[in-house]
């Protein structure tokens, strides 16, 4: 959809390829890349700006090949140029700049360029033509610049320490980081903007389970009601923003993405679990509805994101006047509701208001409507809570009439797979079945449309999504009724198979662990190298070479490949008893280590995953019918509880038992023909129960 939406640009754009390169070549032109992806702001102002110009482009077109690129597609070509522009400027971001020799080495780059000179900035005509003019005249000075960039991009780590090294002083040393970078007014991290760092949030709560300490508790609790209570939480329809322009968390960059609603919903079930705050369980829920009713495609997969800007005008979708919440719930719970929502407040475009509960009120009584409205305005009515539940409603309902923002389609395996994870999470916490049956259906179109052949797809786009017919948007684009197939990345088979795991929990069909085992050891096979015990690359034999071989070690707002692979191996060796990918995953977390001493807040899950690895799990077996009642009630009791090291396995009495869990199954039965459940922890096992009430005892000690 990205590369779609520049399909009537003048510029003589191509998508990456052979095609592309070898006119650079035969041309011996200079190649202007291009990345951004569907949502992002600036890539649209851009693109308005500079690529719809007769004028800009007619330069771009004559002087360079220029190449597009959807950063979501492709992120390893987004990882190595970005790379490039962060060690040229320091900086990086979205629109992606970026200037190549014909064999696709870097020597210039930038984010956003306007179309004049502009506060600091050169205009893109002007850099375009002394860009130009530099690879004819100056060429050796050119190649000379990307030779030495090459250099030091394709620079791989030293060997890590030795495996000794992997203690609990590294999570304590980290949190200290973590802690120095916390706001302790607003919470997160930092003054602004602000983004939602759901891997560093959950290493939080990690600490706070290991340690009995409340001060991680305490910051990720700030952080989360703060957030809810924000702009960046749309207050009427659930889900979030990608981040918050401001240190409040008040006014967002309006486009949502899968990934942030799914690691979020997760975070915030996992509070919930653990404090027992009905906000969290509210605002995960209601994040999950959303995703359902929005960001859902026929066959089960997700959408990517939604974007911000609707006509031109980022975030008008979701703002607000106190005369539009009068004109359509009266005057007496319009007032009401515009206090409590803050219309009219500091958080407002051009004289419209983002929808926030005041954070003041947020931090003392943050769950309940009513206590936050009684705290907000001085003449609340009792039923202020159903006043708000009731005008939500109704304002979501007037809000779908409005033009809605764009959403892009395409389908990626790895937030396909995080999304899988949190739905089946929430079925079993929260004992919705709904949530549950969209997990399923997430894993039936990951497998039958992403892996037919058992090798993992890094993405799909298919004409078959609402509103994306062929001529609705690119009429006579070649290949449009193409699904849009790119070989799965690191990041793809770890979060695919770690949902796998996760729905087999809620299922109990060993069906789904097998293919979650098939993906694991894929990445050791495909990602993972040979030769040096913890080196890791995100790219797999399939994918185009480029100028050298992508591999992230950064965890942001989404876990890296490295980490989440990390994550999965542990997780497949404690269920299998195979002690090899155990040690493939501590020599991966090895090669990290000084990062996440050094750069803790770059390292989120890096430091769930070495939690994980230190951490003693709870080996828990059920064994009965998934009709029958007892086995949803012991079920129940495992899912009620924030259990993050457990291994759960389950199976009816009489179905095969896969070969690699045989061990595990061994003399494990049902007991006096009822479902029964088996609890190990450390090295001591509990005698087997049928009592869910005894279940839940034992796990909560």
């Amino acid at each position: 959809p990205y590369l779609l939406q520049h399909s009537r640009n003048p510029v003589d754009w191509y998508p990456w390829g052979e095609e592309a390169l070898s006119r650079a070549r035969a041309e011996d032109k200079p190649i202007l890349l291009s990345v951004g992806y569907s949502a992002c702001h600036w890539c649209h102002v851009m693109e308005r700006e500079c690529f719809e110009s007769e004028d800009i482009a007619r330069l771009m077109n004559e002087r360079f090949i220029c190449i597009k690129v959807d950063r979501e597609e492709r992120p390893d070509i987004d990882h190595m140029y970005m790379e490039a522009v962060q060690a040229m400027t320091g900086g990086g971001g979205w629109p992606l700049t970026v200037f190549l020799t014909p064999e696709g080495r870097p020597f210039y780059g930038g984010t956003y360029f306007p179309p004049e000179d502009r506060h600091g900035l050169p205009g893109f005509p002007r850099l375009l033509a002394a860009l130009s003019e530099a690879y004819r005249d100056r060429r050796s000075q050119v190649a000379a610049v990307a030779q030495d960039l090459v250099s030091r991009l394709k620079q791989e780590p030293d060997a890590g320490p030795e495996a000794e090294a992997l203690t609990q002083s590294v999570l304590d040393q980290a949190f200290r980081g973590v802690e120095a970078a916390f706001d302790e007014r607003e919470g997160g991290f930092g003054p602004g903007p602000k983004f939602p760092q759901a891997p560093l949030l959950e290493f939080l709560l990690l600490c706070h389970r290991r340690t009995g300490l409340a001060r991680p508790l305490q910051m990720l609790e700030l952080t989360l009601q703060r957030m809810a209570a924000g702009g960046i939480y749309d207050q009427i329809g659930g889900g979030f923003h990608r981040y918050a322009t401001d240190g409040r968390w008040l006014v967002p960059h309006f486009e949502k993405m899968l990934y942030d609603n799914a690691l979020l919903a997760r975070l915030y079930l996992h509070a919930w679990l653990v404090t027992g705050r009905a906000v969290y369980r509210r605002v995960s829920q209601e994040t999950l509805d959303y995703v359902l009713r929005e960001m859902t495609l026929p066959g089960g997969g997700f959408c990517s994101s939604q974007d911000a800007d609707v006509n031109g005008e980022e975030g008008r979708y979701y703002l607000w006047t106190p005369g539009e919440i009068a004109g359509l719930l009266g005057a007496g719970d319009g007032r009401m509701v515009s206090r409590y929502f803050g219309v009219g407040s500091a958080a407002a475009i051009d004289g419209r208001s983002v929808l926030h509960v005041p954070p003041g009120a947020a931090a003392e009584a943050g769950s309940s409507p009513a206590d936050v409205a009684a705290s907000v305005t001085a003449d609340v009515a009792t039923d202020a809570a159903e006043v708000v539940a009731r005008s939500r409603a109704r304002m979501l309902e007037e809000r779908s009439r409005r033009p809605a923002p764009a959403r892009d389609d395409k389908v990626l395996a790895s937030w396909n797979g995080l999304m899988l994870q949190a739905l089946a999470e929430a079925a079993g916490a929260f004992g919705r079945p709904d949530y549950g049956e969209a997990a399923a259906a997430s894993a039936r179109f990951l497998v039958r449309h992403m892996m037919p052949d058992g090798r993992l797809a890094h993405s799909r786009k298919s004409p078959e999504a609402p509103g994306q017919l062929e001529g609705s948007i690119a009429p006579g684009v070649p290949g449009y009724l193409e699904a849009s197939r790119v070989p799965g990345y690191l990041e793809d088979y770890a979060a695919v198979a770690r949902g796998l795991v996760a729905l087999h929990e809620i299922t109990l069909d060993s069906g789904w662990l097998e293919k979650a085992f098939a993906l694991t050891e894929a990445v050791l096979a495909r990602f993972v190298s040979a030769d040096r015990p913890g080196l890791w690359y995100d790219t797999g034999p399939d994918h185009d070479p480029l100028f050298a071989r992508p591999r992230n070690t950064v965890d942001s707002a989404t876990p890296c490949g490295g980490s989440s692979a990390a994550e999965m191996l542990l997780r497949a060796s404690r269920l299998t008893g195979d002690t090899s990918q155990e040690r493939a995953a501590a020599a991966m977390m090895l090669m990290v280590r000084d990062q996440m001493l050094s750069h803790p807040m770059a390292s989120g899950h890096w430091l769930c995953a070495l939690d994980l690895h230190l951490g003693s799990p709870e080996e828990i077996v059920v064994v009965g019918r998934r009709d029958e009642p007892g086995t949803e009630a012991l079920l129940a009791a495992v899912h009620g509880q924030y259990l993050p090291h457990r291994a759960l396995l389950g199976w009816a009495p009489g179905t095969p038992v896969p070969p690699r869990l045989r061990d595990l199954a061994r003399g494990r039965g049902i007991t006096d023909g009822v479902p029964t459940a088996y609890l190990c922890r450390g090295h001591q096992c509990h005698p087997p129960t049928s009592d869910a009430g005894e279940l839940r005892r034992l796990l909560s000690v």
